[in-house]
């Protein structure tokens, strides 16, 4: 809010001083032009820019196409997306607030004391009206005649009467007294008690910006030689409307208030000395007319143009944030008997989805168990304290036994990595264990879709076995046995650390196949860009997995971006001891 304020002040503040420019190049011609101008500076204070822009964002001519990132959003973004209420940034929230409300304390003061100040002077000028009584003047406006000690002056906006003090008439001249009543008519027809209002409701608002005092000085002094301009085109001798106006001076006091129009405003010896000169007023030419008109269109149409420009762009290429939601695990099944602990230094990497649902896995981090866990890529996964990614744990479950049956021969629990019941029980007992909190958003990250090369698949015998899909791997030499395996089983094995993406199945293929692939492991996450066709070649004569698909499967990836399921690490501990 504080930036928005600021940017609309210092937008009026560059607009008043052109406006201020603008008044040096007029000041050989009309006031009125002028006068014009400085309410224009005043009215920006009460017209933001941003309300055009905001308009001209509302014409959307055109439509530009979504362009999808070609990275994934920065880490800090998706953690500030998924830590919905984060201590450590409490604290700087509520100093703000403080400082908001210390803010808003001293402009309200300062907004009430003029208010107070203009409420009890027009409660003053309204008194003096209605005790004031009719004089007889035959004017366009009611006159009232009154005791008050106030100078000749105009009340009421959309009413206006004329207000003159009692026995004025008689220390003026006729001709005097005509050049006043004449003088307070020119307020009249300009409206200038409806200008001056407008005035009185910046000066309320703004209160703190010098500028706005400025403005409300210049403003003054153009109104009041616009109605002196007038008054003597009409004929009245300048000499009589001087002393008219000086006697005015001698026998009353100044208006109270800034929205009557009175006689005796602004520098009365300047105004006094241009009456008496009565120089010859220039017309505008054809060059300044063209120069306001401009200077009119340009204030109007350049915020409308910059909405209508780029407030389509913006909302065609950056569409909402998406809402990180929480991944509940409270019903999810467990495992009977689970123990977490430290990994001995010297342990390897395994992983052993047994028979009946027992599950062993030793010198795994944390990121890699909940990449188990949720079968998930590497790219799907960020957040989360540093540890996650170097503390490493075994892990040994086994789950409740059946009723009435041996654990060997629980054929729902029979699948190896890609065992769904196996995993979610994973998932619990991660969430029991490190207090994890995971939160899922979809959002455009680089990908690999699965497809079928130029020529067609290539030795991929349908199966002819029954029973739970196989995939076994000999990771040190690249060496990958499938019995039974359709084309998402193997998009999911291929997303687990052998492409660094995830694999996302669109062959269109259906049927389960038994298949051999080999490749070289060294090169398995030497995958081409994005915008790359190529499939490298290790430097040891070997072959990439990109490599091996096409040639001995007939398959590709090709690199993509699309929208996928993103999980965030949004709290983790270290597990206490069993």
């Amino acid at each position: 809010m504080i930036s928005n304020l600021a940017n609309h002040l210092w937008q009026s503040t560059v607009f008043a001083c052109v406006v201020g420019l603008l008044t040096l190049l007029l000041r050989r011609n009309r006031a009125a032009v002028r006068h014009g101008l400085w309410l224009a500076a005043s009215v920006k204070f009460l017209a933001p820019f941003s309300l055009l822009i905001g308009l001209g964002s509302q014409i959307e001519w055109r439509q530009a196409p979504v362009v999808p990132q070609a990275r994934l959003q920065p880490m800090a973004q998706v953690i500030e997306l998924a830590v919905l209420a984060a201590p450590a940034r409490l604290l700087p929230q509520r100093e703000a607030s403080r400082v908001l409300a210390v803010l808003f304390g001293l402009w309200l003061c300062g907004f009430a004391v003029n208010g107070l100040v203009w409420w009890r002077r027009w409660r003053r000028l309204r008194a003096v009206w209605r005790g004031a009584s009719p004089l007889p003047l035959n004017l366009a406006i009611p006159a009232l005649s009154t005791f008050a000690p106030l100078e000749p002056g105009v009340f009421g906006v959309f009413r206006p009467v004329l207000l003159l003090p009692a026995g004025l008439r008689e220390r003026l001249t006729p001709a005097q007294f005509e050049a006043i009543v004449a003088h307070e008519l020119c307020h009249v027809r300009r409206r200038d008690n409806l200008s001056s209002a407008i005035q009185m409701v910046v000066e309320a608002l703004f209160w703190f910006h010098p500028v706005v005092w400025w403005i409300r000085a210049r403003s003054l002094e153009e109104r009041e030689r616009a109605c002196d301009e007038a008054v003597l085109r009409m004929g009245s001798d300048p000499q009589d409307y001087a002393e008219g106006i000086l006697t005015v001076c001698r026998f009353d006091l100044k208006s109270p208030l800034l929205c009557v129009s009175g006689v005796t405003g602004s520098d009365l010896k300047r105004r006094v000395e241009a009456i008496m000169l009565n120089r010859v007023v220039e017309s505008l030419d054809v060059g300044r007319r063209l120069l306001l008109v401009v200077a009119g269109t340009l204030a109007v149409t350049v915020p409308l143009m910059f909405g209508v420009m780029n407030a389509p762009l913006i909302r065609a290429q950056e569409p909402p944030k998406p809402v990180p939601q929480l991944i509940a695990t409270s019903a999810l099944p467990e495992f009977e008997v689970a123990s977490i602990k430290p990994s001995a230094p010297d342990s390897n990497l395994r992983v052993d989805f047994a028979p009946g649902g027992k599950l062993s896995i030793t010198n795994a981090t944390l990121r890699f168990l909940i990449k188990i866990a949720y079968d998930i890529g590497d790219d799907q996964l960020t957040g989360g304290p540093g540890w996650i990614g170097s503390r490493r744990f075994d892990v040994a479950a086994t789950p409740e036994k059946p009723r009435g049956g041996d654990p060997k021969d629980m054929s729902p629990d029979q699948i190896l990595v890609f065992h769904k019941p196996v995993r979610l029980r994973l998932q619990r007992l991660l969430a029991d264990r490190f207090q994890l909190e995971l939160r899922r958003v979809s959002t455009p990250m680089p990908i690999f879709a699965l497809v079928v090369a130029k020529g067609g698949p290539k030795k991929l015998t349908p199966t002819k076995t029954t029973g739970n899909p196989q995939l076994n791997l000999k990771a040190g030499n690249g060496l990958l046995n499938a019995v039974g395996v359709d084309m998402t089983t193997l998009a999911k094995f291929l997303s687990e650390g052998q492409t660094g993406r995830p694999v996302v199945d669109m062959t269109g293929l259906k049927d389960q196949y038994d298949f051999q692939l080999e490749w070289s492991p060294d090169t398995s996450q030497h995958f081409p860009p994005a915008d790359s066709g190529t499939n490298p070649q290790p430097d040891d004569g070997g072959i990439s997995i990109f490599t091996a698909l096409q040639q001995q499967l007939g398959l590709r990836l090709e690199a993509r971006t699309d929208t996928a399921d993103r999980l965030v690490v949004a709290h983790a501990e270290l597990p206490s001891a069993n």
